[in-house]
């Protein structure tokens, strides 16, 4: 897999972009999310429930229709390689009060998920690029935003 400097898209395996997803609450959005990740062999299993328990003491809802589960750095053993995985629920989830229409899951080996989140942060900043994720039909779409 690709190293962090590298574009965000290189970390995103193909069949972990789910544009169509349904979930009932945050807590099942995240569990997709991190079973998205077992399935492209980035984590162990253990690493969903980490997902879970943090999800369960700080949201990880960042704004704009979007949140980005991730575990602590105390799940980094589950981690084989920094991976994301793009899920997009066209009805939203309620997010502990707000809606969420795109979770992007991270997993990175150490202190590398604090990069990740950051570029992931500064590429929402552009109102464009984040309405086009938001409403993204084919993973091509979402390789190029996030490229």
């Amino acid at each position: 897999m690709a190293r962090l400097e590298g574009p965000l898209a290189e970390l995103i395996d193909p069949r972990s972009i789910r544009l169509h997803e349904h979930a009932v609450d945050r807590f099942d959005a995240v569990r997709r999310a991190g079973q998205a990740l077992v399935e492209v062999g980035a984590v162990a299993e253990p690493y969903i429930d980490a997902m879970i328990e943090r999800e369960g003491s700080v949201s990880t809802f960042v704004g704009e229709g979007f949140a980005f589960p991730h575990a602590t750095r105390a799940a980094s053993a589950d981690v084989d390689h920094d991976a994301l995985v793009v899920l997009r629920f066209p009805e939203g989830v309620d997010w502990d009060g707000e809606t969420v229409f795109v979770c992007i899951g991270i997993a990175a080996r150490g202190r590398g998920y604090i990069g990740l989140l950051s570029r992931l942060a500064t590429l929402l900043l552009d109102p464009m690029r984040a309405d086009a994720l938001r409403s993204a039909t084919a993973p091509a779409e979402v390789y190029a935003l996030l490229g």
